[in-house]
């Protein structure tokens, strides 16, 4: 059975940080593109970042560039968030792909279909 497990959400201030982790299991980690979506409340699913296997570059989304950074290994997901912002506010969802969508420029929004394996999400909330 395929697993990503979230970890890490909870309530900051803005200027804050955070720490996302995600353990994957059930599929073969190394052979996905793994990543971070998120949805705010009343709005729709937007790509935060991928990581493509192999290389392991990452590709953020243009709203988090310089203040998120990530990073895979052990088949593990990490999403460091930093000057954390209000508009930050949603359930981050870890995701596996064999080809993650296109992140740079922004918002990326994608059916649900589009992405293999969707954890189950962590709540993140930035107060103002």
């Amino acid at each position: 059975e395929v697993q990503l497990q979230a970890s890490g959400g909870g309530l900051v201030q803005a200027g804050g940080s955070l720490r996302l982790s995600c353990a994957a299991s059930g599929f073969n980690f190394d052979d996905y593109d793994i990543g971070w979506f998120r949805q705010a409340p009343g709005s729709e699913r937007e790509g935060v970042l991928c990581i493509t296997k192999g290389d392991n570059s990452v590709h953020y989304t243009d709203s988090v560039k310089g203040r998120f950074t990530a990073s895979r290994d052990n088949n593990t997901l990490y999403l460091q968030m930093n000057s954390l912002k209000p508009e930050d506010t949603a359930v981050y969802f870890c995701v596996a792909d064999p080809v993650c969508p296109q992140m740079e420029g922004g918002p990326v929004r994608v059916g649900i279909r589009r992405i293999r394996h969707w954890g189950r999400g962590t709540l993140v909330t930035v107060s103002s």
